[in-house]
């Protein structure tokens, strides 16, 4: 399966890294299920995971934080600038799925903590704010990166809209694939890894356009 490729080209600090991370976001959000968020506390959850409370704050600011998990979309700057150059005469919603792939691979790969933490965060609307939080920031993030391709193209700068303006859209667009893709995913009873259900995703998108 993909997610399973994507994995053994990782390296084993990184594994280690995603793993502890891991850890601690199904120990917060098991101990939310059981008592609620408010009766949990960073020393508790460090206990449960087997770490000190220093390598929780490593990974995380506070026990919301962990609650809604890594930020899917923090984007590498090397992972930018291969996306921004492009392949000669790659097509922009091929480049933009190859993009998403990874992304989502590194934050939601993992159905089971996926399906858990929706569940959770059903119960604590008020977190949503963090997701809604991160989600911007990548938004803007990744319409500057298209703005950037558009430009190293020669393209994008017409009639309809400035480059900034497009390469906005383009960005919204791209993460309502991702956003579908996910949900499939997560919400799906069959075998297929998320990697192919942001190909379909995107394919969907390619004949609705």
């Amino acid at each position: 399966m993909a997610e399973t490729a994507q994995a053994e080209g990782v390296g084993l600090r990184e594994r280690k890294r995603r793993a502890t991370s891991r850890t601690i976001q199904f120990t917060v959000l098991e101990l939310a299920v059981e008592r609620g968020l408010d009766q949990v506390t960073v020393e508790e959850i460090s206990r449960v995971a087997n770490i000190s409370p220093r390598t929780f704050f490593n990974y995380f600011p506070s026990k919301e934080a962990a609650m809604v998990g890594d930020n899917p979309l923090e984007l590498p700057s090397g992972l930018i600038d291969s996306f921004v150059d492009g392949s000669a005469g790659a097509d922009l919603v091929d480049s933009l799925l190859d993009l998403m792939q990874h992304m989502a691979l590194i934050a939601t790969g993992d159905r089971e903590l996926h399906q858990l933490r929706r569940q959770v965060l059903r119960s604590y609307p008020e977190l949503f704010i963090i997701k809604v939080a991160g989600m911007h920031s990548f938004e803007t993030v990744l319409a500057e990166a298209v703005e950037r391709r558009l430009d190293a193209e020669g393209e994008g700068q017409d009639a309809i809209g400035s480059r900034l303006a497009q390469a906005r859209l383009t960005a919204l667009v791209a993460i309502a694939a991702l956003r579908h893709a996910v949900t499939s995913w997560a919400e799906g009873a069959d075998d297929e890894s998320l990697s192919e259900k942001l190909t379909e995703s995107f394919s969907l998108l390619r004949r609705v356009l």
